[in-house]
């Protein structure tokens, strides 16, 4: 009978259910090992022909970056975003390498249409429930291969490692990644499951969470 209900229950509130941000955002590929050290060498070994002569001798150029790196998470009865307030990154010229990070515990949500919960939101992310930010402080992502691959407005195919809530995984996404003599900028925006980085938490019977996670980036830099 309690199965019963709950189902019940499921199916009244999905009949409103609220549109999925994630629904349309390219879903980063998560690589399982041994896989990922194939697609690595491979992407690896294409970049290295792409570059190697004009990058013999030269030394990386560094360029750090800012901007805005922003998660949105939704209910069955709704969405948030949320924007990591304390983040960063770099690109490394010669040797194409692109890079971010994050302190979980600088979150600042839904900046348009905040209320009296909103603050009780941001404390419930930080909690264990979702990136657990005291035992966690940080989030990040360190490239190991970039590749020219135009797609979906896209300019490369970036794999390498994400971290979350203590959790690495060998991703790969669509960015686009931009140099001129002013500066460089990348840009980037892709959806992840939650479960894969150890965030279970399911919400209320009649509110769950759903499980994709949209992560938009876009820092630049200048030379």
């Amino acid at each position: 009978m309690k199965n019963l209900a709950l189902m019940i229950a499921l199916l009244t509130v999905c009949v409103g259910c609220a549109k999925d941000p994630s629904k349309g955002v390219p879903k980063a590929q998560v690589i399982a090992e041994p896989a990922a050290q194939e697609v690595v060498k491979k992407n690896t070994a294409a970049k290295e022909s792409q570059t190697e002569k004009a990058a013999a001798g030269a030394t990386p150029v560094i360029i750090e970056l800012t901007g805005k790196i922003r998660f949105i998470g939704s209910k069955v009865t709704g969405s948030h975003y949320c924007d990591l307030t304390r983040s960063g990154g770099a690109l490394t010229l010669t040797q194409a390498a692109f890079s971010f990070e994050a302190e979980t515990s600088a979150i600042h949500c839904d900046a348009d249409s905040r209320d009296d919960w909103t603050p009780k939101l941001e404390e419930h992310l930080v909690s264990e429930d979702f990136f657990w930010s005291e035992k966690h402080p940080k989030a990040s992502f360190k490239s190991t291969a970039i590749v020219a691959n135009a797609k979906g407005g896209a300019t490369h195919q970036v794999t390498g490692d994400l971290s979350l809530r203590g959790i690495t995984r060998k991703v790969t996404f669509l960015a686009t990644l931009a140099a001129d003599a002013k500066g460089v900028s990348g840009r980037t925006e892709f959806s992840i499951n939650r479960k894969d980085f150890g965030i279970e938490y399911a919400g209320k019977a009649d509110n769950l969470v759903r499980d994709n996670v949209v992560l938009k980036v876009s820092l630049s830099g200048t030379r």
